[in-house]
C-alpha cells in the first residue's frame, strides 16, 4: 500500500467550542472592549462604531430580519440573506445580523451586474436583499427577475454618518433605528456543542468553478472562529518574544478596508479578525490608490492584508513616500508574487511582507509566516498554520515523493464541509475517502515550506478575484454569430502577476469584430471578467476526442508568442 507523507505544522492549538457572535461580542478571545471602536468611515472617522455599539446593532437587525421578514423563523441554516455592497461602517452587523436571526449570509460581489446577482438570489432561494446605495439599481433588477418583492430589498445607508436600514422604495421603518425600543432585540443563540459548530453553516461565499456556475461555499461557526483564533494565538505568541528581546515593545492594531468585502478577505479579514486584534478597521467604500496611501499615513495603518497588482502600484508609484511608516508587518495572497516585486515593495512599505496561501473554502488561509521570521525571496507561501494538515499527492490521489509536484489536499477545522446544495461538487472536492478536501493548487514543499506551482483547476485571478473560463465561454458561445470559444488566462505584461482573460473564438471576423466582442462581454458580465488579454481568432478550438478544450495547447500558442519577452519591472 503506497505510503501517505502528512505535512504537519509545528504546533496545534486548542479552540474552544463557541459560536461566532459569542467570540466576537462577549468572549475573552476577543481583545476589545464595549468602548473600542471596530469601524470608522475612512473618510469621515468621527462616523464610526464601537463594539458595544455594534453588539446593539446586530441584535436590532436580527430582530428585524426574523420578526419582519421570517429569517430563521422556521429553523437555523435555512433562510439565506444575499448582500451586495461596497465598504460601509455598519456591513459588519448586517452580517453578524443575519447570524444572529439564524440566517446565512451570501455575499455578491458588488461589481456585479444584475444577470450575475439574480444568479445567486436563485441558487440561494433568498427571498431577502441588502444593498448598499451603489448597488440599488441591480438589487432591483435582480429582485424583479428572481420574483423578490421590493419589499423585500433593503437598502443599508451607513456612510457619512447615516443610520439607515430601509426597503428600497422608502415605505417601510428604518430598521436600525430604536435606541428607544429595547424590546427590539433579538440574542443570538450560543452555540457550545461541537457537531453543532462544526455543521451549522452560517455564511456562503461563491468560488468560481472551472465547469458551470459559480459555487456556494458552506462556511460554519468553526471554519471561522478558527480562522480568527489561530493566527491571533500565533501573534500573541510574538508579541511575548517581541517583549523579551525589547520592553518597551508596543502593538496597536489598526486596519484599512479596501479590498471587496464580498470575498474571504473581506468578510473573515474586515468583520471577524479584527475585532478578536482588538483594532479598528477604517472603511473605504471602493479601492482608490491615491486615498489609499492617504489613508494608510492618516491612520497610522499598521497591518493589512492586499493583493499584488496593489503591491505594484506601491513599488512603481512616485506618489509612495512615508505613508507606510506605520507599518509593522504586510501579508500578500491571492496570487503568487514573485521575488523581485516583493523586494521592491518591501523598500517602498519598509517592513517585510510574507504570502500567505488559502481559497475560500479553507476560510481564508492555512499557510503564515510568523511576524519574526522571513521568507529570504525564496518565494514561499510560508509554513502550515497550526491545526492544519496537507498532503502532496498525484491524480490518482498517491502521495509523491517530498520535493515532487502534487496536489495540495487539506485537512484542518477551517476546511469547508461542502458547497451550497450541491452534492456532487461537494463529492467531487473531496478524496474518495470523504477525508481531505483537494484544492486543485499544485506545487511542492521544500525545507518545511510550500510553494505553489500551477493550479489544476482552470481559474483566472484577476486582482485577486476569481474567473471562470467556462462562465465566459458560454456567454460568447451565447452569441449567434461565435460558433466555437476557448478563455484562457494570459500574464499581464507589467509584472503584477494578474492574469488577463483572452478569448479564442471561431467566428467570421468580417461580421463580428474584436471589439464587438469585448463589448458584448463588457455588458453582460462585470469588471474583472473583462478580455483584457484580447480576442484571438481561430479556425478550430483544440479538443480532445472527448470534446475537452486542450487548454494547453492555447497556453503554448501564448509561450510561442511570448518567447524571449520576459516582462520586467
Amino acid at each position: 500500500m503506497p505510503r501517505k507523507t502528512t505535512y504537519l505544522p509545528t504546533k496545534d492549538y486548542e479552540i474552544p467550542d463557541i459560536d461566532l457572535l459569542t467570540l466576537i461580542y462577549e468572549s475573552r478571545e476577543s481583545w476589545t472592549t464595549d468602548s473600542t471602536v471596530l469601524h470608522a468611515e475612512a473618510a469621515q472617522p468621527t462616523n464610526c462604531i464601537t463594539k458595544g455599539q455594534a453588539r446593539d446593532y446586530t441584535k436590532r437587525i436580527a430582530y428585524h430580519f426574523r420578526n419582519t421578514y421570517g429569517i430563521g423563523a422556521n429553523g437555523p441554516g435555512r433562510d439565506v440573506v444575499v448582500c451586495i455592497s461596497s465598504g460601509q461602517v455598519l456591513l459588519s452587523t448586517i452580517f453578524f445580523g443575519v447570524i444572529a436571526a439564524a440566517g446565512i449570509y451570501s455575499a455578491a460581489s458588488s461589481s456585479f451586474t444584475h444577470p450575475e446577482l439574480a444568479r445567486q438570489i436563485k441558487q440561494g432561494k433568498s427571498r431577502l436583499i441588502v444593498a448598499s446605495p451603489d448597488c440599488k439599481d441591480v438589487a432591483i433588477k435582480a429582485a424583479q427577475e428572481c420574483g423578490v418583492p421590493l419589499d423585500r430589498v433593503l437598502i443599508l445607508y451607513s456612510m457619512g454618518g447615516n443610520r439607515i436600514l430601509q426597503d428600497v422604495q422608502r415605505k417601510g421603518p428604518n430598521l436600525i433605528e430604536g435606541d428607544n425600543r429595547p424590546h427590539e432585540m433579538l440574542n443570538w443563540e450560543a452555540i457550545t456543542d461541537k457537531k453543532t459548530l462544526e455543521e451549522r453553516v452560517i455564511c456562503l461565499l461563491y468560488s468560481s468553478g472551472t465547469t458551470g456556475a459559480p459555487k456556494g461555499v458552506n462556511l460554519s461557526h468553526a471554519n471561522i472562529v478558527s480562522e480568527a483564533l489561530i493566527p491571533q494565538y500565533l501573534l500573541r505568541e510574538y508579541f511575548v518574544r517581541q517583549r523579551r528581546r525589547d520592553p518597551t515593545f508596543k502593538y496597536e492594531y489598526r486596519t484599512l478596508a479596501h479590498l471587496p468585502a464580498a470575498h474571504i478577505a473581506g468578510c473573515q479579514g474586515y468583520f471577524v479578525n479584527p475585532a478578536v486584534a482588538g483594532g479598528p478597521v477604517f472603511w473605504m467604500p471602493k479601492f482608490d490608490f491615491a486615498k489609499f496611501l492617504e489613508y494608510n499615513k492618516k491612520f497610522r495603518i499598521t497591518f493589512f492584508f492586499t493583493v499584488p497588482p496593489i503591491y505594484l502600484l506601491i513599488a512603481k508609484s512616485p506618489l509612495v513616500t512615508d505613508q507606510f511608516e506605520s507599518m509593522h508587518h504586510a501579508v500578500t495572497g491571492a496570487a503568487p508574487m514573485g521575488a523581485e516585486l516583493q523586494s521592491l515593495a518591501e523598500q517602498k512599505i519598509g517592513c517585510h511582507i510574507s504570502q500567505t496561501w488559502g481559497l475560500s473554502e479553507s476560510t481564508g488561509s492555512v499557510t503564515g509566516m510568523p511576524w519574526d521570521e522571513h521568507d529570504n525571496g525564496t518565494g514561499s507561501v510560508s509554513p502550515l498554520l497550526p491545526n492544519t494538515r496537507m498532503r502532496i499527492v498525484d491524480d490518482n490521489e498517491v502521495d509523491v515523493e517530498e520535493g515532487m509536484e502534487g496536489e495540495f489536499i487539506l485537512q484542518g477545522p477551517m476546511i469547508t464541509k461542502g458547497y451550497w446544495d450541491n452534492e456532487k461538487a461537494t463529492r467531487e472536492s473531496f478524496t474518495k475517502d470523504g477525508l481531505w478536501f483537494k484544492t486543485g493548487d499544485v506545487g511542492l514543499v521544500r525545507d518545511g515550506r510550500f510553494y505553489v506551482v500551477d493550479r489544476k483547476k482552470e481559474l483566472i485571478k484577476y486582482k485577486g478575484l476569481q474567473v471562470a473560463p467556462a462562465e465566459l465561454e458560454a456567454l460568447l458561445l451565447s452569441h449567434e454569430l461565435i460558433l466555437d470559444a476557448a478563455v484562457i488566462g494570459v500574464s499581464d505584461p507589467d509584472g503584477s502577476g494578474n492574469e488577463l482573460p483572452r478569448a479564442y473564438v471561431v467566428a467570421d471576423r468580417s461580421k463580428i469584430s474584436a471589439d464587438q466582442i469585448k463589448d458584448f462581454v463588457r455588458k453582460n458580465l462585470a469588471q474583472h471578467k473583462q478580455l483584457r488579454g484580447g480576442v484571438v481568432y481561430l479556425d478550430a478550438i483544440p479538443k480532445s476526442p472527448s470534446g475537452k478544450i486542450l487548454r494547453r495547447e492555447l497556453r503554448e500558442m501564448v509561450k510561442r508568442e511570448t518567447s524571449g519577452q520576459g516582462a520586467k519591472l
